[in-house]
């Protein structure tokens, strides 16, 4: 009689201490960090996207333009510090065409990738170059002078 009482205390006052089991953080999905998702840009391809921000969870299998990233954190604590965040990116033959989701997306994101510069400021660029050389007197190997041709 007295061991079935004794089994059920101990019983009892173990389950009372189960608050303070250690429980595990479990992480599941891709962890995108700030840095990362800055560096998107309308215009990427899909091999751009995927260096900068790894493999997908999920792609759509209906629509193979549509990337899912998404991540969630069940923490071992309090239900309080559970996180879902979720990102996601279309695609238009093979280029970014927009993202949505829980992410702040930068001001340079609506700039598009490998922006071309006009060929105007090109020439410009390229003639500046070309007028601006260095000339070295051969009487004095130290002393270098610009030469600048003038219109």
């Amino acid at each position: 009689m007295y061991f079935r009482v004794a089994i059920i205390i101990t019983a009892m006052v173990l389950s009372s201490c189960s608050s303070w089991v250690f429980r595990y953080d479990i992480p599941q999905g891709n962890y995108l960090d700030k840095e990362s998702v800055n560096q998107l840009q309308i215009g990427m391809n899909k091999e751009q996207v995927k260096f900068v921000l790894g493999s997908p969870v999920l792609v759509d299998s209906f629509n193979n333009d549509t990337w899912s990233y998404v991540y969630k954190l069940i923490s071992g604590r309090d239900k309080k510090f559970d996180i879902n965040k979720k990102l996601i990116l279309k695609f238009s033959n093979d280029k970014l065409i927009s993202a949505t989701g829980d992410y702040v997306l930068p001001e340079t994101f609506n700039t598009p990738f490998n922006a071309s510069v006009p060929l105007e400021l090109a020439i410009e660029d390229t003639n500046k170059e070309m007028n601006t050389t260095e000339v070295t007197d051969t009487n004095s190997p130290s002393a270098t002078t610009k030469n600048t041709d003038s219109e």
